[in-house]
């Protein structure tokens, strides 16, 4: 129940973020709707990415094309990564799926300087 909760959490706060981003053509309701699927395998409950999360993670990849894109996904990925609590594997879940989103999974990166 505990999980769920942050789940609906990261909801509401990609939710809230998104209207903040909304200069930017990736909302942050899309990036959570694209990472979804990735959850168990960030949190540890999956031992590889499902292939919905692998589509997901290109389907933002290929949305992300400008800067802003970039810099809005990787202000919502932290969020979530902030909020959500134990996602050790996230950052891996690009190389997995043999994608690079050229934004970093973590909640310790600075944003503004992605390109």
């Amino acid at each position: 129940m505990a999980r769920l909760s942050a789940v609906v959490a990261v909801v509401l706060v990609a939710a809230l973020v998104a209207a903040e981003t909304a200069s930017a053509a990736v909302s942050c309701g899309e990036v959570t709707s694209a990472v979804a699927p990735c959850l168990g395998y960030a949190m540890g409950r999956s031992s590889s990415p499902s292939a919905s999360c692998c589509s997901g993670v290109r389907s933002l990849s290929s949305r992300a094309s400008s800067t802003a894109d970039r810099q809005a996904a990787c202000a919502c990925l932290k969020s979530m990564t902030g909020r959500v609590g134990n996602m050790g594997n996230a950052a891996s879940i690009p190389g997995k799926c043999g994608v690079n989103v050229g934004v970093p999974i973590s909640p310790n990166v600075d944003c503004s300087k992605i390109n």
